[in-house]
């Protein structure tokens, strides 16, 4: 039987490079809403006083020498043990008076991953234009690719139950982590949630370590990768259709010329039209032989998330 939510270990994760001047108020913050919580935060080799600010505020401080968001959210997951895993960014954006609605809704509701989805606070400047139209364009993208999804895939403000964390296998390096989580809850079905949170602009005298167009563009090639990995039967048979279609433009004009005159005078082509549609038919045949790895892998990983106890 489930202990009461009062009696459960609840860590808050804290991701920080370079937070000076934010992360001692985000610390407190989360230790006002949540007093029996253990708060963390990560450093991944910040080169200003935000160990510590941390320090001072009452977190533990841990480091994390390899760069990128992923690796540190990697250390975490493996280092910290508790039932209930809230994780934030250090900046000071996100909302530490939504931290019992994630909490209860990992709880009460049973779920293994709640996104808190991110509202604008009116009169504040907290997105910029090129990171509204990012996430819209890639939450759309997953969605497509997948069949659901959530409003803000990219949020960083995320609930985790105890079983999600010891399961889930970290691949990540960077900023292109919280796609990885969404996708893996997705393709395994696991039950979720989004809550509706607001969303702050940053502290002043700090500045977002997200490249728009560098990170966006990692982002969306991971969920090609993903995309490839999970569900590799749509991602080749894709690729065989645009091939097929290549090969038949290709070769119409010399079938045309064929049924006309019963000579194929343009050999080139048609070796050229017949060697795409053998690349298209290998590509069908790899999606068939790469699906049912697929299927394999996925069983293992389900395997794996329910042999982890829901409460340690």
């Amino acid at each position: 039987m489930d202990k009461p939510l009062e009696q459960c270990r609840v860590a808050v994760l804290l991701p920080c490079y370079n937070e000076e001047g934010a992360i001692g108020k985000v610390v407190q913050q989360f230790r006002t809403v949540l007093p029996n919580a253990q708060i963390y935060v990560f450093d991944n080799n910040s080169k200003d006083n935000s160990v510590e600010e941390a320090r001072a505020a009452g977190a533990v401080v841990r480091r994390e020498g390899m760069q990128g968001k992923g690796y540190v959210v990697r250390s975490m997951f493996v280092q910290i043990d508790a039932d209930y895993y809230l994780m934030a960014d250090g900046d000071a954006t996100y909302d530490a008076e939504s931290a019992p609605k994630l909490l209860s809704a990992l709880h009460d509701d049973g779920v293994d991953m709640v996104v808190g989805c991110r509202e604008s606070v009116e009169g504040q400047e907290t997105y910029r234009s090129g990171h509204r139209f990012g996430n819209w364009a890639l939450t759309s993208t997953a969605r497509y690719f997948f069949g659901r999804g959530f409003t803000d895939m990219l949020s960083g403000y995320r609930g985790f139950s105890r079983r999600f964390v010891k399961s889930f296998p970290v691949m990540s390096a960077g900023f292109e982590i919280e796609t990885e989580m969404t996708i893996h809850a997705l393709s395994l079905n696991l039950p979720t949630k989004e809550i509706v949170t607001p969303y702050f602009e940053r502290a002043e005298g700090t500045e977002s370590k997200l490249s728009t167009y560098r990170d966006g563009w990692r982002i969306l090639m991971t969920m090609v990768r993903l995309f490839k990995d999970y569900r590799p039967m749509a991602f080749f048979s894709i690729i065989a259709l645009i091939l097929a279609m290549i090969s038949g433009l290709t070769a119409l004009p010399v079938i045309l010329e064929y049924l006309e005159t019963g000579l194929v005078p343009r050999i080139p082509t048609a070796i050229l039209a017949s060697g795409i549609g053998i690349c298209a038919l290998l590509s069908l045949t790899s999606g068939f032989i790469l699906d049912s790895v697929a299927k394999q892998r996925l069983e293992m990983k389900r395997l794996a998330h329910l042999t982890i106890s829901s409460q340690g």
